[in-house]
């Protein structure tokens, strides 16, 4: 160490010392290039050594200057920071020097006081070259050091100690960047922090305006605070009223009629609020039941909520029994409702089945390719109901929303909605309700929802049907699929059906739960196939893109709607029968569309007729689908050739799909059409709908463009089995009903000298 005071034994070495002790000296580290140690003369001597030295070393750094920068290591104190840095000072001014002489004995006696070493100075050359080296290689090697000093006239450890001291340098002036850079953000982040208390000091209450006391609480912690007390009131508002009024027995309609307030029977459609879907919009217009009830009073609110939540205890317990409820019948199809049994179990119903009603349960269930959350959604929402659902649901609308739910999904959502429902032809009479729907979740992924008839809530005439608890329960399954059960318990006056539909509304095809199960599944199929992201090779090759298939399935879509709309006994239609009588006859209907990119302008005739033949549906249903042999009975193909351009398969069954027709006309000089055509087919029934399309309108359609300004006029089949279905899924009865209905465009000037010839021929015929 050439005179200089080690550090004890018992502290680890940082830079590789050696340890040497005996019994005559005290333990030192020493490091390997020392020549000298010092004695052990007593403790005293020891640490007056050690003050010179120290001494010495301030007063040659005072009179040099500094000329090495500190030597820092990590984790390393300041206590052991300056020793090191004494350390390299001293041993890059002795390799500096030229002539390195040991200490003699004299010097090594404590009294005496060392001899000042002479320091040498690196020139300005050599400490660019070094620079500029440091650059290239921080850690030069025994073999660069060496040419570096041969190079510089340095000694090799000159050179090792000047890139150590560098490296020293440079790493103190990079933690002196990143303190300060840290230092900054600290600073700002304490003003954040400042500024947000003095935000939160000066918080209001947004209930009373007062000032909140938020005490210690995190802003996480209180934004969570906030929502759940906005979820718990929600929750608590709902459970608290239909807790006020379960328990008590329900008023039956005997004992309410008398006491309900006259109702005005003249309002708008515009009162029903945002959620409505009118087909007499499209049809014509009629005072009937969904235009002449109004939305609850603030007096039967209590009342309905306590009919909702009695309905949908009773449609849990109903979806979920076996027998003695339900009994399966002898060809093991369907399920029949036990009458005594179901008084029995629910005493608290909405009271007896009324004179002159015939009671009608089923109960089916399926699963089906869609989530569970997603279905509850169609449900609830009447637009989307009313459009999946758009061969039973003609007309459906929302009069009041008495809770939406807990935020999120839902749970607890209660609507007081009308509804219209129909089988495609009108044969057939509408069913109309006033209903209640309510939506409830059941445990972890078991959703029902359920609706029950207001009767007594309206002063209307008494109605020709009533809806007993009905509805569904929906099971959450792996990979999206969900499990419905469907129950579907009605009374109604059936006496006005004709008897070529008798035997399919007995058999529950026509309003039961098979139906709304087989249409739902199907509709599910329908939706997984407008989704599906790539291009079946089977589609023709005309469509080439996912946007273009989704477009003409979003066309077809709304042509069957158009046409089940237009085919039923609705109320909103107002059909005139021509000629025949019973099963026989031909209606016809007119109305003008004007301003309406989806339909063609003009007077619009619509003609619709049923009849019964001899042969199963499905036969009937391949013909009528079937391209060679549409000119055997469509007008429009006029004798040509028809060719299918393109195919869209949307369901399991191949007869579920969608097909763009290419009909070559016999004629030379007549163009060729294009025909849009969908077909689907189930248990309950099967429908062929059709309609001429505009060859430049179809082009855009196909290439990904906007189908609702495409101009359709639907016609179609509606086919109907006549009687129940067969376990394997044919029907029992040896024939078919079926519905046509054709809608041609008619000039205005031509229709109204029609008008006026019929009128003549009619003044005459009463002379």
């Amino acid at each position: 160490m050439g005179g200089r005071l080690g550090i004890p034994m018992e502290y680890k070495s940082r830079r590789g010392l050696w340890l040497e002790s005996d019994e005559s000296r005290l333990p030192f580290i020493i490091r390997e290039d020392c020549t000298h140690e010092i004695p052990t003369r007593g403790f005293e001597q020891c640490l007056k050594l050690i003050i010179l030295w120290v001494e010495d070393k301030q007063l040659l750094s005072q009179q040099e200057g500094n000329m090495f920068q500190p030597n820092m290591f990590d984790k390393t104190p300041e206590s052991e920071m300056g020793k090191m840095r004494m350390e390299d000072e001293f041993e890059s001014s002795r390799s500096a020097t030229d002539n390195m002489e040991a200490l003699s004995g004299d010097e090594q006696d404590p009294n005496h006081h060392p001899k000042k070493k002479r320091y040498h100075r690196h020139t300005q050359h050599q400490i660019q070259e070094m620079e500029a080296f440091f650059k290239e290689c921080p850690h030069p090697d025994d073999k660069q050091r060496k040419e570096l000093s041969r190079r510089l006239a340095l000694e090799p450890l000159q050179v090792k100690f000047w890139f150590q001291n560098k490296r020293t340098q440079m790493k103190a002036q990079h933690e002196r960047q990143d303190n300060q850079q840290l230092r900054t953000e600290n600073e700002k982040l304490r003003a954040d922090n400042m500024r947000y208390k003095e935000a939160l000091s000066n918080a209001t209450c947004p209930h009373c305006g007062g000032p909140a006391a938020l005490g210690e609480m995190s802003f996480d912690e209180q934004h969570l605070r906030i929502e759940n007390a906005r979820l718990r009131e929600e929750i608590d508002r709902i459970s608290a009223i239909a807790a006020k009024y379960v328990g008590k027995p329900l008023v039956t309609y005997s004992q309410v009629s008398p006491h309900l307030p006259s109702r005005s029977l003249d309002l708008g459609v515009g009162h029903f609020g945002p959620q409505s879907v009118m087909a007499g919009d499209i049809y014509g217009s009629a005072v009937d039941l969904l235009r002449s009830v109004t939305a609850p009073t603030e007096a039967d609110k209590p009342m309905i909520i306590e009919l909702a939540v009695a309905a949908m205890e009773e449609l849990i317990r109903m979806a979920q029994a076996g027998e003695p409820l339900w009994i399966t019948s002898a060809d093991h199809t369907t399920e029949i409702l036990s009458e005594d049994e179901y008084f029995r179990t629910f005493p608290r119903g909405i009271g007896p089945t009324p004179v002159g009603l015939k009671s009608e349960a089923s109960r089916d269930s399926a699963v089906v390719i869609m989530n569970h959350m997603n279905l509850i959604e169609i449900l609830m929402d009447v637009n989307q109901w009313s459009s999946i659902f758009c061969g039973i649901v003609s007309r459906a609308v929302t009069l009041e929303v008495l809770s939406t739910g807990v935020a999120g999904n839902y749970n607890g959502a209660l609507q007081v909605i009308t509804a219209e429902f129909q089988v495609p032809s009108p044969l057939v009479p509408t069913r109309e309700y006033y209903l209640v729907r309510y939506c409830k979740q059941h445990g972890d992924g078991m959703w029902a929802v359920v609706d029950v008839s207001l009767d007594n809530l309206r002063t209307s005439p008494a109605s020709r049907c009533r809806r007993r608890p009905s509805g569904c329960l929906i099971q959450e399954l792996p990979n999206g699929y969900s499990k419905v059960i469907w129950v579907e318990h009605v009374e109604v006056d059936d006496r006005v059906v004709h008897s070529i539909y008798r035997a399919l509304v007995n058999s529950g095809l026509a309003f039961g739960a098979k139906r709304w199960v087989t249409a739902m599944e199907r509709q599910c199929e329908r939706l997984a196939s407008v989704m599906a992201s790539s291009v079946p090779s089977g589609d023709g090759g005309v469509i080439t893109s996912p946007e273009g298939r989704k477009s003409m399935l979003k066309l077809a879509e709304r042509m069957v709607m158009s046409f089940c709309t237009g085919v039923g006994a609705s109320t909103a239609h107002t059909w005139t029968a021509l000629s025949g009588s019973g099963a026989d006859d031909v209606r016809v209907m007119t109305r003008k569309s004007m301003d309406d990119p989806g339909r063609p302008p003009g007077i619009v005739l619509s003609a619709a007729t049923s009849f019964w033949t001899p042969i199963p549906p499905k036969i009937v249903f391949d013909f009528l689908r079937d391209e060679n042999s549409r000119n055997e009975w469509d007008i429009l193909s006029s004798g040509g050739l028809v060719q299918e351009m393109a195919h869209i398969a949307n369901g399991r069954d191949p007869g579920n799909c969608v097909s763009l027709l290419r009909v070559n006309s016999a004629n030379s000089s007549q163009s060729n059409m294009f025909i849009l055509q969908e077909s689907c087919t189930d248990s309950t029934g099967s429908y062929v709908i059709y309609a001429p399309v505009d060859i430049v309108a179809m082009n855009v359609v196909l290439n990904g463009g906007d189908p609702d300004y495409v101009a359709l006029l639907p016609s179609g089949f509606a086919i109907l089995p006549d009687g129940p279905v067969a376990h394997g899924g044919g029907a029992l009865g040896v024939g078919s009903g079926s519905r046509l209905l054709l809608q041609l465009i008619v000039p205005d000037d031509k229709w109204q000298g029609k008008r006026r010839g019929k009128e003549e021929n009619e003044e005459q015929g009463m002379e």
